[in-house]
């Protein structure tokens, strides 16, 4: 049998009279930019998370730039935000012209650690951003609470976790602005790159849809970048976002199984939920000792895996100027060289997740 990562042509398939009616219409009205396609996503997406504004950008990363830009970063500004991630949380913060910060994350669930936070604040600090990993919120109220006791702005990482809720408020209502990707493998994705920013703040939101849109049509209030949600992406999110429940209702009844099958096979550590979170399960991430064979075993049998993320970010070339070593960031350290992502799709059939648990059994047992 053969297990794919992901299978975006059988989600095209189940709902696929929506997806080509959705990309007929914007062919045929010639809507392919800004478009009433893009305003009626934002105004759909907006609510479905529950904020004022939805401001549709090119893709999450430049979302979450865009937000520091709108915040007022500054040259030498620091910002703090986990040290295990995909590089668009970090590399944003220096690209608007602030310093990052890493900071260590929980044991459990990925996300960045709030009892390291305090001791990374500096004179300097202005903003945290955690990452919702993986589909499971981070722990918010010690994190809102330090920013608030240190003037602190918080933005919400939210690229893997949409509808993840923690302790009963959904993600992206929490902090200063949040950031969502419709890269189309995410929960809800688009066919091809997308994202937007999300705020109760009228006048961040407003700021921020000028710079996104080259600073003003006609009139260019300022310099702005080109940063704008294509026409066909958005008619495909609004036909897909329907559906986004009943899809999440899968991942998590999926993630169940997988639980309930690999309890019975040594040595898997599966993905923990804490309490007061829902886990929307962009990925299913298990620890292993022997990550490497475990994974070209599955390749072997068939069963695709990835690997989210085989190296914390400290340790990348690209931040070697800050000098950090695995003893900074010991979890985070620990966890690339055994996390494993296995397949997880709503289009899985329940064959398919016993064989992927029958192959890691296999090699775990040997």
């Amino acid at each position: 049998m053969n297990v794919p990562f992901v299978d975006l042509y059988a989600q095209y398939l189940t709902i696929k009279a929506d997806i080509d009616g959705a990309i007929a219409d914007v062919i045929r009205q010639s809507a392919f930019i800004r478009s009433k396609h893009v305003t009626d996503f934002e105004s759909q997406w907006a609510n479905t998370v529950g904020v004022r504004h939805c401001v549709s950008c090119a893709n999450g990363t430049d979302a979450i730039y865009i937000v520091m830009r709108g915040l007022g970063l500054k040259p030498g500004d620091e910002v703090i935000t986990t040290a295990h991630s995909w590089i668009s949380t970090s590399e944003t913060i220096t690209q608007a012209g602030g310093r990052v910060v890493f900071c260590d994350t929980d044991r459990e669930t990925f996300t960045i650690d709030p009892k390291q936070i305090e001791s990374k604040i500096t004179p300097r600090t202005v903003g945290i951003i955690p990452v919702h990993l993986y589909g499971q919120p981070a722990d918010m109220d010690p994190i809102l609470e330090i920013a608030a006791k240190r003037g602190l702005w918080v933005i919400e990482d939210c690229a893997q976790a949409h509808l993840a809720e923690y302790k009963g408020r959904q993600v992206g209502t929490m902090g200063t602005a949040a950031t969502f990707s419709f890269y189309p493998g995410k929960n809800l994705g688009a066919m091809g790159d997308a994202g937007c920013l999300v705020t109760n703040d009228s006048k961040l939101a407003s700021w921020s849809e000028l710079y996104a849109r080259h600073g003003g049509k006609g009139e260019h209030t300022i310099e702005g970048i080109n940063s704008r949600l294509d026409g066909l992406h958005a008619a495909i999110l609004s036909a897909k976002l329907p559906h986004l429940r009943g899809w999440t209702a899968e991942r998590q009844r999926i993630a169940a199984r997988y639980d309930e099958l690999f309890a019975k096979v040594p040595g898997v550590e599966r993905p923990a939920i804490a309490a007061g979170r829902t886990h929307v399960f962009h990925l299913y991430v298990i620890r292993v000792k022997d990550r490497n064979g475990l994974q070209k075993h599955l390749n072997s049998r068939g069963v695709s895996t990835m690997l989210n993320y085989p190296r914390a970010l400290p340790f990348y070339p690209a931040y070697s100027y800050l000098g950090h070593t695995p003893a900074d960031f010991p979890v985070a350290s620990d966890h690339q060289d055994r996390i494993l992502s296995l397949p997880i799709y709503p289009e899985m059939t329940d064959e398919m997740i016993r064989y992927v648990v029958e192959c890691v059994a296999e090699h775990q047992a040997r």
